[in-house]
């Protein structure tokens, strides 16, 4: 069983290896310039590794690019097999980073709250107390009512 800071520290190297090998060493279109790998981590046994990646394009472009990974495992394996060194190279699954899905709903939620807090001012903005400006007691207040009690 390894320890944590060694399984970190090589699901940073399965990182850097399968990002560069995307960038230089693999030549097919349908990974390019839009896949970009967002994080990795590997189990602590250090036999499987999870690479999350985004795309940027459609829904089209996010197939393409995930066919396009499945095809190129095997590459991106060895790559990551030359670099670690290790006596055995992990299994590389590729997921697709749910970060900017949640990002976007996140700010779909704010520009709500924003528009609703934008209502709240317009609607306060030409009010006025229902009682006094200052609904609290003042000192002379109470020596008045002490006189008369």
């Amino acid at each position: 069983m390894a320890d944590n800071a060694r399984a970190k520290k090589l699901a940073d190297l399965i990182r850097e290896v399968v990002a560069e090998k995307l960038q230089r060493g693999i030549k097919d279109p349908r990974l390019g310039t839009h896949v970009t790998i967002t994080d990795t981590r590997v189990t602590g046994d250090l036999r499987e590794a999870t690479v999350f990646y985004t795309v940027y394009g459609d829904d089209e472009e996010r197939a393409s690019a995930a066919a396009g990974l499945e095809s190129a495992k095997g590459i991106l394996r060895s790559a990551v097999g030359a670099a670690a060194g290790t006596k055995f190279t992990p299994t590389l699954t590729f997921v697709a980073d749910a970060l900017p899905e949640t990002a976007r709903t996140i700010e779909d939620l704010l520009d709500k709250a924003r528009a609703s807090d934008a209502k709240v001012r317009e609607a306060s903005s030409g009010a006025k107390y229902a009682g006094e400006a200052d609904p609290y007691r003042k000192p002379e207040d109470e020596d008045e009512e002490g006189t008369t009690a």
